[in-house]
């Protein structure tokens, strides 16, 4: 460039002996290049004049003063910070007001530091511990109480119990039977081994067995009809001697007139009410 082409490429005012700025290769003086193409300050809203440092984030500008955090006051130059809605935080602030805070020791987790979360509670690593060895638990199974976490070794060790059935541990739910534990899934009818989880079922010997088992073994049979007598559901029978009957089939064994709580005669195992069974040779 020749010192005749040296002019202010906007005002063409002569830049001999005088301040410039180039700008994609053209110089302009410096009132001109400060009025064209300076920033505004996103803290003070004034220019960012040619002979202030701008800097800039996310396309925002601010001059070096400026550069501060919106909470503190102290200034972000060179130094790490956060964004939080559009406003600059340094990262203790930024912390203070939007890290979550540990729930075993109250203080901030600091942002980029490791945070375990359980149950929609945070600790920071090396304040998730077992509450009864207080060894870090990290991403170990844990099994947690109203008194606290804990890992698996201690909670067998502390509060565990164990299934009735195949003696390991019951780590949730469970069914109580004869004051005794069980597995859902061992809990099983002691005859053909069918899942009584969610069945009827009945004991004998502190043996539980479903209904099919229990009749076929051990139910007596009703003398009328000859089907088990279960006592399932509230349901009444009769015992008389050695002989049971379904309440539905105490019946006369001539008229079928129910004979629950009446008086009735008896003649080889069969009932009669006393009309039918008058001239009988009964037993009774």
């Amino acid at each position: 460039m020749t010192t005749a082409q040296f002019y202010c490429q906007y005002c063409t005012a002569s830049l001999l002996g005088k301040k410039y700025v180039l700008k994609d290769d053209s110089p302009y003086c410096v009132l001109c290049y400060d009025r064209i193409f300076s920033n505004y300050c996103e803290a003070c809203k004034k220019p960012i004049e040619s002979d202030s440092k701008d800097l800039c984030y996310k396309d925002r500008h601010w001059h070096e003063g400026c550069f501060k955090c919106t909470k503190c006051n102290h200034s972000l130059v060179e130094k790490p910070f956060a964004a939080k809605d559009e406003r600059l935080l340094c990262t203790e602030c930024y912390s203070n007001e939007c890290s979550s805070k540990c729930f075993h020791c109250k203080r901030t987790i600091m942002p980029g530091s490791r945070k375990m979360e359980f149950k929609g509670n945070y600790w920071h690593e090396t304040c998730f511990v077992c509450d009864n060895c207080q060894q870090p638990i990290g991403t170990k199974p844990l099994i947690s109480k109203e008194s606290g976490n804990y890992c698996v070794p201690c909670f067998e060790k502390e509060f565990a119990h164990y299934c009735n059935f195949c003696k390991k541990v019951i780590t949730s739910g469970g069914i109580t039977f004869c004051d005794q534990l069980w597995h859902k899934e061992c809990f099983l009818c002691s005859g053909c081994r069918k899942d009584l989880c969610e069945e009827q079922f009945m004991s004998r010997d502190d043996y539980p067995f479903c209904v099919d088992c229990y009749n076929h073994l051990y139910a007596n049979k009703c003398v009328a009809c000859s089907k088990p007598i279960t006592g399932l559901t509230g349901a009444k029978f009769i015992c008389f001697q050695d002989s049971q009957w379904h309440s539905e089939c105490f019946n006369c064994g001539k008229c079928s007139v129910s004979l629950v709580g009446k008086g009735f005669l008896t003649q080889n195992k069969e009932i009669f009410c006393p009309k039918c069974g008058s001239g009988m040779d009964t037993d009774i």
